[in-house]
């Protein structure tokens, strides 16, 4: 009996791991668009213009506050399948609804993360910076944004790891992911020991592609506070 459930689960496993490919590439663009967005309102937010602060500041809040599974259905529900521009059909898919609903909160936490990076670099090097006539974008962008990088890996690659977790709900509002394949293989089967073991395999596919990330993101911030 045991043989007969791990062969089905061997059967199963190639579609099992293309599912788990829809989820790697639904974490990694969501968090290469959010770390776009992020930036740009993490730079908005650290403005001398209040205004900008302002607007930058609710924008973060808002995002970082907001359930991502209401962003997953409210985007996919509130966008349209495809839009029409000059005649050309552009098609928007599910996975690239739960790629923009997960970009948004995303694009939150990597502003908090740009923000706190570059207060965390002490005012006296501006202040040299700026005794020595160079502007505040030159002081920004070739003395301080260096220095962030490193201060700013260990929090992405957790924030990534969280949003890569995150992808699961995808298969919610339709995504064939990895756990969408989970429950199509369940149903086939239709075994009560199956679907456990299907979904302990999904939980372990989650575990070993996110684990190694946590391991290293623990490894850099220590490097960081020994540094």
């Amino acid at each position: 009996m045991p043989e007969n459930l791990f062969a089905a689960l061997l059967h199963w496993s190639p579609a099992l791991l293309r599912g788990l490919s829809i989820n790697i590439g639904i974490s990694v663009l969501a968090v290469g668009l959010g770390s776009l967005a992020g930036l740009a309102v993490g730079a908005l937010h650290l403005s001398p213009a209040r205004g900008w602060q302002r607007v930058a500041g609710t924008y973060v809040v808002a995002f970082r506050n907001a359930p991502w599974l209401v962003l997953v259905y409210g985007i996919a529900y509130a966008v349209p399948f495809e839009i029409v521009v000059r005649g050309h059909v552009v098609p928007f898919p599910d996975w690239f609804k739960v790629t923009l609903a997960l970009a948004l909160p995303a694009s939150a936490h990597v502003a908090e993360i740009f923000r706190g990076a570059v207060l965390s670099i002490p005012s006296t090097q501006w202040e040299a910076a700026a005794s020595l006539a160079f502007t505040r974008r030159d002081i920004l962008w070739r003395i301080v944004l260096p220095q962030c990088v490193r201060r700013m890996l260990p929090s992405w690659m957790n924030l990534y790891a969280v949003i890569t977790m995150g992808t699961a709900m995808a298969s919610l509002v339709g995504v064939h992911d990895l756990l969408d394949t989970a429950q199509i293989a369940s149903n086939t089967v239709n075994r009560t020991p199956f679907t456990v073991l299907t979904y302990f395999t999904v939980l372990a596919l989650f575990f070993v592609y996110c684990y190694p990330i946590s391991r290293l993101t623990r490894r850099l911030e220590r490097a960081h506070v020994v540094a």
